[in-house]
């Protein structure tokens, strides 16, 4: 099926019937909205595919807590490494019994593996409505002479092609409709980092690939026009991560945790958390109308040029 027809067959909710009109009070029309009600569980009934989930402290995990509490139908949990599958199922069956769990075990460079995954959810569940492409490695930690070109293509193997490859399934899964999800649509999420945005704030490898990111982010959600499939790219700064951990331990040894994230206006690191509820907004019909953007949740670190604290003329 060519683009253009694919895209006359998945058009949104909104392209077909419209934002509806909500009606007056007294003399003035009542607030339009996309989203149902902000108080309750942003995710009812979606069905959420998380990449890089397995890590104790990372982002993902927090996503998938965040997504199974705000009344997901289903979470999927990938990750490359598998050894806290068993943990995190039986953590969430015991917080949030009516969420289904499933594990799978992904390389999300390997594309038919990921189109496997996207397939499962449109067998199992009839439908994928959010693609969070979390999965990541750090990358060199040396100058770009001092990296070859094996290990420059495997960081932007997992964190660039992954990526690719988990939108490129995704939205297609997304534009499957059914008797319970009549309008193609969906959220796609991509972790890229301060670091795809300004220099200094990762090695060459990594920071390429993290503006990779942020760039398929921007070309895709143009390549999607009118699906009502929304992509975006969220962009960490220093978070406790699985990642950074032993940049961590280093400075509880030494007494210098305190400094880590003194850079950026909070004058602190970030905790997965923190990244998660802007994931999660994301993955919410709330962000309705947010699409192709690189959020940064970085503390304030990439609002400004470096400089030494108390120096600033």
């Amino acid at each position: 099926m060519s683009t253009a027809k694919r895209r006359l067959d998945a058009l949104s909710q909104q392209l077909v019937e419209g934002i509806p009109d909500a009606g007056q009070f007294e003399n003035i029309p009542k607030i339009r909205s996309v989203a149902g009600e902000s108080t309750g569980p942003r995710v009812t009934g979606k069905v959420a595919i998380v990449t890089g989930a397995n890590s104790a402290i990372g982002i993902g995990r927090a996503t998938v807590h965040l997504l199974a509490a705000n009344g997901a139908r289903a979470v999927y949990i990938c990750d490359w490494d598998s050894s806290n599958f068993e943990t995190h199922k039986r953590e969430l069956k015991s917080l949030y019994p009516d969420v289904e769990v499933q594990t799978v075990k992904l390389d999300v460079g390997d594309e038919e593996a990921v189109k496997a995954v996207c397939d499962d959810a449109i067998q199992r569940y009839g439908r994928l409505d959010v693609m969070f492409a979390n999965a990541g490695v750090s990358g060199g930690r040396a100058t770009f002479h001092d990296i070859d070109a094996k290990q420059y293509m495997n960081t932007m193997r997992v964190n660039s092609l992954g990526v690719f490859l988990c939108a490129k399934h995704g939205s297609i899964a997304m534009q499957k409709t059914s008797a319970e999800k009549k309008y193609s649509g969906g959220s796609i999420i991509g972790t890229a980092s301060v670091a795809g945005l300004r220099s200094n704030a990762g090695a060459t490898d990594y920071s390429a690939s993290k503006a990779s990111v942020v760039s398929l982010a921007q070309t895709m959600a143009y390549q999607l026009t009118g699906t009502g499939i929304r992509i975006n790219a969220i962009c960490p700064g220093i978070i406790e991560t699985g990642m950074t951990k032993v940049m961590y331990d280093m400075a509880r040894e030494r007494g210098s945790e305190k400094k880590i994230g003194q850079l950026n206006p909070l004058r602190r690191g970030g905790v997965a958390d923190e990244v998660a509820r802007v994931a999660l907004f994301l993955a919410s019909d709330e962000a309705s109308y947010v699409n192709g953007q690189a959020w940064a949740i970085c503390g304030g670190l990439s609002a400004g040029h470096p400089f030494v604290p108390g120096k600033l003329g």
